[in-house]
C-alpha cells in the first residue's frame, strides 16, 4: 500500500525530472517558444555562408528560446542551404534551457542526428497530403509512417525525443482529400507508438480561426498527455488571427521565426512566411504572458537578419 503523500513526492519529482531533463516540455501557465531559423534559411536563394550562420544562432542561443530548430540532416541535393548542418552543429554554444532540434525525414538522416549528444529533439514532418509527402521527402504517406517507426525506435530509451509535425495539417493547395478529423486520427495512432511531441503545420497558410479552434479544441483536451503546437505560415493578413485562434482555444507552444522569413521550398511555387517572432511576441505581450526572453540579446540577433538575408 502507498504511504499517505506519496502522490504529492511523486508529482513533484517527476515535474523536477521534466525541468532538469526536458525544459521544452510545456508546463503550466507557460508558452514554449521554438525559433525556426533552419525553416528561415532552407529555402533562401543565396547561400549563407556558414560563419555567419554559427553566429547568427550562437546569438539565438543567448535569447533564451525554448526551443532552436537549428538545422536538417537531410540531402544536400534537395535543400543546400543545410549541407553544412554538422560543421554549424560543432560549433554551437549550447545553453543550458534550450533544447536544439534537428530535422529529418528518414532513419539515414536520424542516425546522423543521434550521433549528436547536444540535439535534444528530432523532428519529422508527416504530411496529411500524400501529393506534399512526396514532394517533401519522396515517400508516400506508408512509407513516412514507416521511417516514423524506425526513428522513434532509435529514439526509445535515449535523452532524445521525436516530434511529429502534421504537416499540411489544416488542408493543402492540390486538391488532395483533407478532412479536420484526420488530425486526431493521426495523432492517436502516431503516440500509440510513445511518440509524444507533436506540430500542428498550416504549411502553406490555408487555415483559418475557425478550423484552427475546432482542431485544438478538440486535440488538446483528448489528449492531455502530449505535448501540441502550432507551426504557423502566414500571410501579413492571418498572422493574428490564427495565433489567436490557437491560443484561445490553449495553445501554448508556438513556432516562429525571426523576420518572418521562410517556408517550405517543396510546398508551393509562391512561398508563404513563417510566423514572424516579433509578431508573435507581440501577441503574447498583449496577452501578459511572460516571457523568459533577453531582449538585449534578441535585438542583436535581429540586426544580424541584414547580413543573412541578402
Amino acid at each position: 500500500m502507498r504511504q499517505r503523500g506519496s502522490g504529492l513526492r511523486d508529482t513533484i519529482f517527476t515535474q523536477l525530472v521534466k525541468m532538469l531533463y526536458f525544459p521544452f516540455m510545456q508546463m503550466p501557465d507557460r508558452v514554449i517558444l521554438t525559433e525556426c531559423p533552419r525553416d528561415a534559411m532552407q529555402g533562401w536563394p543565396r547561400q549563407i555562408p556558414t560563419e555567419k550562420k554559427i553566429r547568427y544562432l550562437n546569438l539565438l542561443m543567448r535569447v533564451g528560446f525554448d526551443v532552436i530548430d537549428f538545422g536538417s540532416f537531410v540531402s544536400p541535393k534537395v535543400v543546400p542551404q543545410m549541407a553544412d548542418t554538422d560543421e554549424v552543429l560543432q560549433a554551437l554554444q549550447k545553453r543550458e534551457g534550450t533544447a536544439l532540434l534537428a530535422i529529418v525525414v528518414n532513419e539515414r538522416g536520424a542516425e546522423r542526428a543521434m550521433a549528436y549528444p547536444q540535439i535534444d529533439l528530432l523532428g519529422f514532418p508527416f504530411s496529411l497530403s500524400e501529393t506534399f509527402q512526396w514532394r517533401n521527402a519522396h515517400q508516400t504517406m506508408t512509407q513516412a509512417l514507416e521511417q516514423v517507426k524506425h526513428i522513434q525506435a532509435l529514439v526509445r530509451g535515449t535523452a532524445k525525443q521525436l516530434l511529429v509535425y502534421l504537416s499540411m495539417g489544416f488542408g493543402n493547395p492540390y486538391g488532395d482529400p483533407y478532412h479536420e478529423d484526420w488530425v486526431s486520427a493521426w495523432i492517436d495512432k502516431l503516440a500509440g507508438l510513445g511518440i509524444r511531441y507533436f506540430a500542428l503545420a498550416d504549411t502553406v497558410a490555408v487555415a483559418h480561426p475557425d478550423l484552427i479552434r475546432r482542431i485544438f479544441n478538440r486535440v488538446l483536451p483528448a489528449f492531455p498527455e502530449l505535448e501540441i503546437g502550432a507551426h504557423f505560415h502566414v500571410t501579413p493578413a492571418n498572422w493574428r488571427q490564427n495565433v489567436e485562434a490557437a491560443f484561445e482555444s490553449g495553445c501554448r507552444r508556438f513556432d516562429a521565426a525571426l523576420g518572418g522569413y521562410g517556408g517550405c521550398p517543396m510546398a508551393a511555387d509562391q512561398l508563404t512566411g513563417n510566423l514572424a517572432t516579433e509578431q508573435l511576441m507581440q501577441y503574447l505581450d498583449s496577452q501578459s504572458v511572460a516571457l523568459s526572453i533577453h531582449r538585449e540579446w534578441l535585438q542583436k540577433a535581429q540586426q544580424m537578419l541584414a547580413e543573412l538575408f541578402v
